[in-house]
């Protein structure tokens, strides 16, 4: 604007001013012209301080699956069956109910009202409904669920790891239990239980996967000793009680023998004897009796013969020790050669069992 101005002013004045101005002009001393300069507002950062570019956010890892299933769904769908049967069991105890047993009779009521269906005083259905209730919950929390605040991922699948072992042990011990000292019994709510804890387990060990489980075997063999030996210990004088016979109390009595022997009844009491076969009964036992009976008066003064409930059955009395150490299932019960038969037996049977051979033909 300044220019502007000036150069108006000139055009303005006379003819002679104009010449004097321009002549002014033209002898003032010519502008340099400085080359332009550029200043860089920071030097170039040396190789060694460049900054190593972030690592990538690894992608997260994609949930366990099984058959398109999430594993935790899987996890609460069985877990919650089980909080199911454990629910109607502890239900029938504490009423004191029957259950219903669809298989063998009332074979699942022996069990399920024996001595080892309580642990440490406790109803063993009581804690198994427990047990899966919290295997549910932490489950649905692990898929998606805010139930339990405050744990992470790894928490809660190392948490129903362990839970999967210890009820997988417990259903293994339990088997052993009912394959010993119930031969011939037939738990339907037993084998669905143990069917249910393996399910869990198989199911959580797809969860953390074969390369991982190994950082955990540890601790899965630790949580499964102590379980054995708390079930152990708990069960250390449990018993096979008579069913029905825990609210009155049955005096011991002697039944007397009046049958005759045979001579191959006494040979084979005298062999029975000698190779320390022994019989072990309950004075309210009819097949006791029966078995008696058979081999007759002169030879069940030869045989070793054992009675379980020397101090009266029912509430309160406790099975012998020696036959709760032997692991009957019965009685009569046979003990020949280490092995167990169960049931009042033939004497040809007891003479094949324990290797006897009749001295005359007319024995045999």
């Amino acid at each position: 604007m300044a220019t502007i101005s000036a150069a108006l002013s000139v055009s303005l004045l006379p003819p002679a001013a104009r010449r004097a101005v321009s002549t002014a002009t033209s002898s003032s001393p010519p502008r340099v012209k400085r080359a332009a300069r550029f200043r860089c507002c920071a030097e170039p950062p040396s190789p060694q301080q460049q900054e190593t570019p972030a690592p990538l956010p690894s992608p997260p890892e994609l949930p366990s699956s099984l058959w398109g299933v999430s594993t935790s769904a899987w996890t609460a769908g069985v877990a919650g069956l089980g909080l199911l049967e454990t629910g109607y069991l502890s239900y029938l105890k504490l009423t004191g109910s029957e259950a219903f047993c669809p298989v063998s009779g009332g074979g699942c009521g022996d069990v399920l009202d024996s001595d080892y269906s309580v642990v440490f005083g406790i109803p063993l259905s009581l804690v198994g409904m427990v047990t899966y209730g919290v295997v549910t919950a932490l489950s649905l929390q692990e898929n998606g669920e805010e139930l339990l605040p405050g744990l992470d991922d790894l928490d809660i699948r190392l948490t129903l790891l362990l839970l999967a072992t210890s009820l997988a042990t417990a259903s293994a011990y339990f088997l052993f239990i009912l394959n010993t000292k119930f031969v011939g019994t037939s738990c339907l709510y037993c084998l669905s239980s143990a069917f249910i804890s393996f399910t869990l387990f198989f199911i959580r060990l797809k969860d953390i996967g074969l390369a991982r489980i190994q950082k955990f075997v540890g601790l899965q063999l630790a949580v499964a000793v102590i379980v054995a030996l708390a079930l152990t210990n708990s069960y250390s004088s449990a018993t096979t009680q008579l069913k029905g016979t825990g609210d009155f109390v049955l005096e011991p009595y002697k039944t007397e023998v009046t049958s005759e022997s045979t001579p191959f009844a006494i040979s084979l009491a005298r062999h029975l004897h000698s190779i320390g076969a022994k019989m072990y009964g309950a004075f309210w036992c009819t097949h006791c009796n029966d078995q008696k009976q058979l081999f007759g008066r002169e030879a069940m003064e030869i045989l070793d013969y054992v009675e379980c409930f020397p101090n009266g059955a029912g509430k309160g009395k406790k099975m012998a020790n020696e036959c709760v150490a032997t692991g009957l299932e019965g009685f009569p019960t046979w003990v020949i050669n280490g092995k167990l038969l169960s049931g009042d037996q033939e004497l040809s049977v007891l003479a094949e069992e324990s290797g006897f051979v009749s001295e005359s033909p007319e024995q045999s």
